[in-house]
């Protein structure tokens, strides 16, 4: 997790730009909070004469440009903090070096400095304000700080770090309801589920199978155990129902019958920073299958956009991913409908110029009665004139329509079919990523199945 700010770096009072970024370079160089040092690095430039080597790319901006320095910004600053015990200072200089070639296109020097002083390790980052190549100055965008935390927290998530979940005053509020937990006593009863499937022969080999899953076993006037992750005993008294020592006596000796809890697989709900989070961190078996094949850049992205749109449950996703699918494809049906009434419009406007131009020979050759004889030396223009006439019953055409009344509706109809592609486009981009993070998600999950249902055979397996 990194927290981050951009910092406009200005010229002291009283102070000329050599000496205010030698101050400002030396205090991020302080060797009391870089290991002597050793945590700065530099890029196109040697972290020692910084800011000479600075001062040299303004000079050159000025040959070039013939432009002097007007704003009193002579760098900017980057900070970028770390959670505690979350990372070690050479990974975090690592990462701040990433953050600052990706946010400045590797178009600016700059160096990075790595602080051990506090209890969060924290990189300053220093980068002139003038191009490489001395023909810019580097423009402070709005919401810049927004875009560089955007990109910070992409560079923490493709290197497994956590990321801060931004949530507006207005939209924070005390949480009322919690989700289900599963509880020790749930896995307790869901292990003697296991064991009791198989048949054993008395309440002892109940008891060693418990051992076998990792269980520590106390006796007494109370049977107790105690699972790998569990702090105290539980007593099997205090079990469920089904679960305690005479009904599991019982139902070994055939006395009685054990039902056994369901233990259904669980709708996977997720929040974006708990659940999916801790498993982009975690390297067990099930993840790495899952990297093997997924690409984890993507997937940190398609989280960064499930944030962004304050998504933080699949059925939410779902149900965004429909509602998002079904705006495309009305678009689309309204694309389609405009493109067929376009084409409409144009063989209507061909058949009714077709139809005034000839009309006059048709009007001559039905005062000449139907001449054969006219009717050779006209075919033609008699052949294309009795097309539109079909044309117009076709349709129920009774009264002809201004041949500009149908400009006017084509330029329209086509205007609004030109902005609804326009969105269509968009929704159908939008649409694309909401596909991209259901696929992403169920990989994760199924890879995360897969590896619980082959250690639940390997447990298995042991046990026969």
């Amino acid at each position: 997790m990194a927290a981050t700010r951009l910092i406009a770096l200005h010229a002291n009072k009283g102070k000329t730009i050599a000496r205010s970024l030698s101050d400002r370079t030396d205090y991020a160089k302080n060797p009391d909070k870089t290991e002597k040092g050793e945590l700065v690095t530099g890029y196109q430039c040697d972290p020692f004469t910084v800011d000479e080597e600075f001062m040299l790319t303004k000079r050159k901006y000025e040959q070039i440009t013939g432009r002097h320095q007007r704003r009193d910004v002579i760098a900017y600053q980057i900070r970028q903090s770390f959670k505690p015990g979350e990372i070690t200072p050479e990974e975090a200089n690592r990462l701040g070096r990433e953050l600052a070639l990706r946010f400045t296109k590797g178009k600016f020097t700059f160096i990075v400095a790595t602080h051990t002083d506090r209890a969060h390790i924290h990189n300053h980052i220093v980068f002139n304000s003038t191009s490489l190549d001395g023909t810019r100055k580097f423009k402070n965008f709005w919401f810049s700080g927004l875009a560089l935390q955007r990109l910070s927290d992409l560079v923490c998530l493709e290197n497994s770090l956590s990321v801060i979940e931004a949530k507006p005053i207005g939209e924070r509020e005390k949480r009322t309801e919690y989700p289900t937990r599963t509880s020790i006593r749930d896995i307790i009863c869901r292990d003697i589920d296991r064991i009791l499937q198989k048949k054993p022969k008395d309440f002892e080999t109940v008891l060693f199978q418990l051992q076998q899953l990792g269980y520590e076993i106390k006796r007494g006037k109370h049977v107790s155990v105690k699972g790998g992750n569990q702090k105290r005993f539980v007593r099997l008294s205090s079990l469920p129902e089904g679960y305690r020592e005479a009904e599991i006596r019982a139902a070994i000796s055939g006395e009685a019958k054990h039902e056994g809890r369901p233990h259904p697989r669980l709708e996977r709900s997720f929040n974006l920073l708990i659940d999916i989070q801790s498993k982009l961190q975690s390297k067990g078996q099930g993840f790495k299958r899952w990297a093997t094949v997924y690409n984890l850049k993507q997937m940190s992205k398609t989280l960064l956009f499930l944030r962004d749109n304050k998504i933080d449950s699949v059925d939410h996703l779902n149900v965004l991913a429909t509602e998002k699918q079904e705006q495309r494809d009305r678009l689309l049906f309204s694309i389609q409908a405009a493109e067929k009434r376009l084409a409409e419009i144009a063989a209507l406007k061909t058949q009714i110029i077709n139809y005034s131009k000839t009309r006059p020979i048709y009007e001559a050759y039905r005062k000449a009665g139907y001449s054969k004889s006219f009717l050779e030396e006209h075919r033609k223009e008699i052949t294309i004139h009795k097309a539109a006439k079909a044309a117009f019953d076709e349709v129920g055409i009774k009264k002809l329509p201004k041949v500009k009344e149908l400009s006017l509706e084509y330029e329209q109809v086509l205007e609004a079919k030109k902005a609804a592609y326009a969105e269509y486009r968009q929704v159908k981009k939008e649409t694309q990523e909401y596909w991209i993070a259901q696929r992403n998600i169920a990989s994760l999950y199924a890879a995360e199945y897969e590896a619980d249902e082959e250690r639940q055979r390997r447990e298995e397996k042991k046990q026969r």
